[in-house]
This record gives structure tokens, sequence and C-alpha cells, in this order.
């Protein structure tokens, strides 16, 4: 059943969550065949969750950047504010499909369970979320929607309290509750097939990128840009031009700069196993998970998809780290510029986005892809503008 990217990838887990996997694998490659799931899914894609999202031009920051054209990837007009609805949905109807009825998730920013409780309100499915103590604090209007939505938050008060920990919770619940409960894994990390499932579900953003620009200007871009925390956007919209000649770049988060790690374990850590996975991971001396610190929550995280960690040793894509300071900066670029408020995750692709623009000729084009919407940064923002 296993997976692997190259040498990433795999199962490494309890044998209690063994079948659990394999019945999901098995729901998910019929579910992927099934005309009647695919088109439930399209529908509810589009009428609940407003698909297609748009592609806009973004002129004033183009200006800003003096070089290539600047496209956004609209993410953060989708139903919840971010990319995150597209996986909570396909994953959803394949709850439904097994005949569970109870939904678990993690969440750092909040956004993940929002969707997922919007999707258990929707399908009629109990949920139940994980939350770091410090992400419920700095992302406090998620937890309220969250449980306006239905759902019961559950705090987490262990390790650093943030989203890996959140997902140590999770995975307990499950390992519980394996049989009346599926784990509703909000990135493209953790044991096969999750990497693969939730890289198919976001794929709708990457095949809307195909479409949109050629019908935009003629042609596939020559640079997509998306922020890498696990890297479930970044993989949708990497995934389905990894066959092209265009450019892949990935933002992860630097932190406040130093000689801290921040949040980039694709350049700052090295290969080992965590959540059931073996990809790049930020580590000790001594081989245990290093601490992260990032002034985004869903960026937050100290490993990240083993698709990714392929694509990095490869040489399809590339990865840069980008720090706390020049986020913020993006993230007040395209609000004044564009009138819209990014969240700060994607504000770390618009900084690196504007760099590689200013390099580049005029006749390129670079697409972003903006992961969410920024209401649920704005104490941060306020406070760090202080």
């Amino acid at each position: 059943m296993p997976r692997h990217f190259g040498p990433y990838g795999g199962a490494f887990v309890p044998e209690t969550l063994v079948p659990a996997l394999q019945e999901l694998d098995g729901a998910w490659r019929a579910a992927r065949k099934d005309p009647a799931f695919r088109a439930e899914l399209r529908r509810l894609s589009r009428t609940l969750g407003g698909r297609p999202t748009p592609l806009y031009f973004a002129a004033r920051l183009t200006r800003r950047a003096g070089g290539a054209e600047i496209w956004l990837k609209r993410e953060d007009l989708v139903h919840g504010g971010a990319h995150k609805f597209n996986n909570a949905l396909g994953q959803g109807l394949l709850t439904r499909r097994m005949g569970k009825h109870r939904l678990i998730a993690e969440t750092g920013a909040g956004q993940h369970g929002v969707a997922t409780a919007m999707i258990g309100a929707a399908l009629g499915l109990r949920t139940e979320v994980y939350m770091g103590e410090v992400d419920m604090e700095r992302q406090r209007p998620n937890v309220d929607r969250m449980r306006l939505l239905g759902a019961t938050v559950h705090p987490v008060t262990t390790g650093r309290r943030t989203l890996k920990d959140a997902i140590n919770a999770a995975l307990r619940d499950w390992i519980a509750n394996v049989r009346t409960t599926h784990y509703l894994l909000g990135s493209a990390v953790g044991p096969h097939p999750y990497p693969s499932l939730v890289a198919d579900f976001q794929s709708v953003i990457g095949k809307e990128i195909r479409r949109q620009s050629t019908a935009a200007f003629g042609r596939l871009p020559d640079l997509v840009v998306a922020c890498v925390g696990g890297g479930s956007n970044a993989i949708g919209t990497f995934h389905p031009l990894r066959r092209t000649r265009v450019e892949l770049l990935g933002v992860e988060a630097g932190g406040v700069g130093g000689r801290g790690p921040g949040a980039a374990s694709l350049t700052r850590g090295r290969p080992g196993i965590l959540h059931g996975s073996f990809s790049y991971v930020l580590q000790d001396h001594d081989g245990q998970v290093a601490e992260t610190e990032s002034i985004s929550a869903g960026l937050d995280y100290p490993g990240v998809g083993p698709e990714h960690a392929w694509l990095r040793d490869t040489g399809r894509a590339r990865y840069v780290a980008v720090r706390d300071r020049d986020a913020l900066r993006a993230f007040h670029w395209l609000a004044e510029d564009e009138g819209i408020l990014p969240a700060l995750e994607p504000s770390h692709a618009l900084f690196a986005a504007v760099h590689e623009a200013r390099r580049r000729p005029r006749r390129e084009r670079i697409v972003v892809t903006l992961s969410g919407r920024g209401d649920k940064d704005l104490a941060v923002v306020t406070r760090a503008a202080r």
C-alpha cells in the first residue's frame, strides 16, 4: 500500500491504524473512478465552495515590483476563506462513502478547522477539532467560527501547543476511535494515502491555473509561487504543472531570522520521520524534532509533505524561506496596492513573488496562489505594527 516519492513517503504507523489507512486508500481509489462521486464533488465545489476561483492581474503590485506581471490565484475567495475547503469536501464525501459518522481534524491557523466544521455541518457529520492553545489565542476568530458551525474545539496543552501537537492529539484520538471516525488530515503530510489523496483534491488549483492562464494571456505562466507549511496549497498548485516547463517556487517560513530554523523544513531540515511519513524534518543534533517559530500559525510546522521533498531533491521545484518581517511587508503591499487582505501564510509567497518579478523581464508572467484571506490575522498584524 505505501506510496513513495523517491525515498520519501511511506506509512510509519501503529498496527491499529493500518486497516483504517488501507480502507481509506481503497475508498479513495474507488471514488476516483466513480463518475457519481466526481460529479458530486464538482457540484458541491461549485455550489457550496464557489469554484472556480478567479485569476486576478495585480496591476499595482506589478508596478511596485517593476518587472514581470504578477497574477493571483484567488483561493481566498473559496467558501470559508481558504484553499482548505477543497480537501475538506473531498475527504468529507469519502467519510460518508465509508459509512463513518464522526470527523476529527487538526488545525494551526484555524482555516482547516473551519473548512472541516463547514463540511461536517453540510454532510451531517459530527466534527471535533484539535488546536494548540497558542494557536487558539492568536487565531481566536477562527475558533469562534468553528464553534458557531457546530464543531467541538479541543485545546491542546502539550508540547509547544501549536500545529505539531494538535496533529499528535488528533492521531491519538483516531487510534482510539478508528472504527467510527475519519481523521480529516489537513495537509499533504502524514502516512500514505494522505499525501497523494490531499494532492488529488487540491489539484483543482493547478488545473484551473492551466485553463485560466491560457485564457488570460495565451499560455502557461513562467513561474508559479505558493507558500509551504505542510504543503497542501503548494502541491495543489504544482502537481498539475509538474510535466510542463513552468518553474515551481515554494516559500517556507523563515521566522524572525538569524540562526533559528523558523519553520523551513526544506531549506534548513534533513530527512527523518514525522507523523507517519519520511520527509524533511527540522531536527536537533540528537534527531529530536526541533522547535519552530513563525508569525503565521499555518506554516508553524517542523515537517513537510514527502512529494515536496522529492520535488526539492530532483530539482523540479525550488524552495526558499521568507522572514516574518518580509511577510508583513508583503501583507501591507497587497492591502494598499490591491485592496486585498491576504493571510500571513501566502504573504510569504507574495514577498518572494515580488522579489522574483523585480529581476525578470516584463514579458514574463508569475502566478501566486493566494491560499487564504487575512481576517484571521488582523490582531497579529496590528500587534506587530506597534
